[in-house]
């Protein structure tokens, strides 16, 4: 069974929030996204700086990277 997380109705603090459960989402095999971009990769801007974050297996997160990606507004 496969465990997949999204957190989209708020965005969460990427310091304080985001980036540890990424950690630990990533440590575990799974991996942690905005839908365009790795959470672990992003440079905060601000300390109060909040993003939406997508959490889950590899596969999952790759599937909703492929779906942002497929209606991505160019």
């Amino acid at each position: 069974m496969l465990l997949l997380l999204l957190i989209l109705c708020e965005q969460l603090r990427l310091l304080y929030e985001c980036i540890p459960m990424a950690y630990i989402i990533e440590q575990a095999g799974g991996k942690a996204t905005t839908g365009t971009v790795d959470i672990l990769d992003i440079v905060p801007e601000s300390i109060h700086q909040r993003t939406p974050i997508f959490l889950g297996s590899k596969d999952d997160i790759e599937d909703i990277v492929k779906i942002f990606k497929k209606y991505e507004q160019t």
